[in-house]
């Protein structure tokens, strides 16, 4: 009953990646409000009532792709992470490029997590661990910097963060403490920047200007980390 049991269970994984990956093409033709569970069940040649086993909703089905996406996403920046850098800067350069990289490869899902809105979607609290694992990344090559030296403490005079503001860094410094909660803020606002500049590049608002992006890019992630303290 057992061996039984684990190929159902294999069956029913197997069936799920093929319907999110249905979904994902889906993406790159409707976009996330034009996602249809009867049109993925179409496709697979399901019916309807069959997929809803697997995902009761739209809603759900968006849920499991954002999920998908953000640990994607943070695999990555996780990965590059890891490898044997001499300095801290190495390996935030290193990330940013490895986010850049698979935001190009993956724009259709880049986009359901940092694109527009979904009407009528409310994101539940299972996609809030998930999404905190790149900003975990960049906080964790801060923590580094700072416990080797290698972060610039001379000559800074930026005004510690307080009121809501200092409340709102206090939630960030659980990942990376011992590191001055005004550096803190300033990741915070490399964070946005390093997403900000990705999405401009995916959505086009870089077209005769800065495009090709490689060394505005490269230049840009470096003066992050020099903002920073890097």
């Amino acid at each position: 009953m057992n061996a039984g049991r684990t190929a159902r269970e294999r069956a029913r994984a197997e069936l799920t990646d093929e319907i999110k990956a249905a979904a994902r093409r889906q993406l790159a033709i409707e976009g996330a409000e034009g996602l249809s569970l009867r049109a993925i069940s179409r496709e697979l040649g399901m019916v309807s009532s069959a997929l809803y086993r697997y995902f009761p909703s739209r809603d759900d089905l968006l849920t499991a792709l954002i999920i998908d996406a953000y640990d994607a996403l943070g695999t990555a920046a996780e990965v590059a992470a890891a490898k044997d850098y001499e300095r801290p800067l190495q390996a935030w350069t290193a990330v940013c490029d490895a986010l850049r990289d698979w935001a190009r490869a993956h724009p259709h899902e880049y986009a359901l997590i940092y694109g527009s809105p979904i009407s009528g979607y409310k994101a539940p609290q299972t996609t809030i661990e998930p999404a905190t694992r790149v900003p975990a990344v960049l906080l964790g090559i801060v923590s580094r910097a700072h416990a080797e030296g290698w972060l610039d403490l001379d000559g800074d005079n930026a005004p510690e963060p307080n009121g809501k503001l200092g409340e709102q860094v206090d939630v960030i410094a659980t990942l990376a403490p011992g590191v001055p909660r005004r550096f803190l803020l300033r990741v915070a606002i490399a964070w946005t920047q390093l997403f900000g500049m990705i999405s401009f590049e995916l959505f086009g608002q870089l077209v005769g200007t800065m495009d090709p992006a490689d060394e505005f890019f490269a230049a840009s992630t470096r003066q992050m980390a020099a903002f920073i303290g890097i």
